[in-house]
């Protein structure tokens, strides 16, 4: 069950709030669960600030985590009126929040590679798929489309594929930063809770590229992300465990 946490569009500090927890999207001010939302804080000289890992200190305004809502909190002035006071929303607000978003979603896919739950190599990601329990595929967006034929053919003979999400939301140099190698094209992804952390980051940021005009049907792009990263907080930390 949803629990809604108060009826003000700020919060009153960054905080652990539960998994499924709601808050009132400050564009809309409607209740959205907070798996689908971003926190935006005060910076200094009143600078609005993405808080996309959800630990800046400070009252915060929360938006739904799509392109549209976030412009269009950006033109209801809905940041002025959510924090009671002036504020500067930058021109590329929207641009940074996605490139931060970006990042956060690498930086997982980092702790992930060192937790060894990468598997780099078309050769390896067979044996992976023959062998392991692989949560996702990922694919750079300027990968042949050959290997991707061939990547996807592998994913095809496991009785679990559909499970199986392929990602292609990056590139092949960023990949490289990611991993610490040079020209990752193709990588699989094992279970375990570093995993479901950057799946959790890689569907945040495809809804905010993807995501729908705040009131319609919110649809993603990548196959198999329905429910990636389900109990997975933003901040990195999983339901359980911490």
């Amino acid at each position: 069950m949803l629990v809604l946490q108060d009826h003000d569009t700020r919060d009153s500090g960054a905080r652990n709030d539960a998994p499924g927890s709601q808050r009132l999207c400050a564009a809309t001010g409607e209740p959205t669960c907070i798996d689908s939302m971003i926190r935006f804080v005060l910076g200094p000289e009143g600078a609005v600030v993405p808080d996309v890992k959800r630990r800046l200190p400070g009252r915060g305004l929360w938006v739904t985590a799509t392109r549209s809502a976030l412009d269009f909190a950006i033109r209801r002035k809905s940041f002025a009126r959510g924090f009671r006071r002036e504020v500067v929303a930058a021109s590329d607000l929207v641009e940074t929040t996605e490139r931060l978003l970006e990042q956060a979603a690498l930086d997982a896919l980092a702790i992930a590679h060192k937790a060894a739950k990468v598997v780099i190599g078309f050769g390896r990601i067979e044996k992976a798929l023959a062998r392991e329990r692989v949560v996702a595929l990922l694919k750079a967006v300027d990968a042949a489309p050959d290997g991707v034929r061939k990547l996807e053919a592998a994913r095809a003979r496991r009785e679990d594929a559909s499970a199986i999400a392929i990602i292609g939301d990056f590139a092949s140099a960023q990949l490289d930063l990611a991993l610490g190698r040079s020209n990752v094209i193709h990588a699989a992804l094992l279970a375990g809770p570093e995993s479901d952390t950057f799946l959790a980051r890689a569907a945040r940021l495809d809804r905010f590229r993807a995501g729908p005009v705040p009131g319609t049907p919110e649809i993603g792009k990548s196959q198999g992300r329905k429910s990636a990263g389900a109990g997975v907080r933003d901040d990195g930390m999983t339901k359980h465990g911490e």
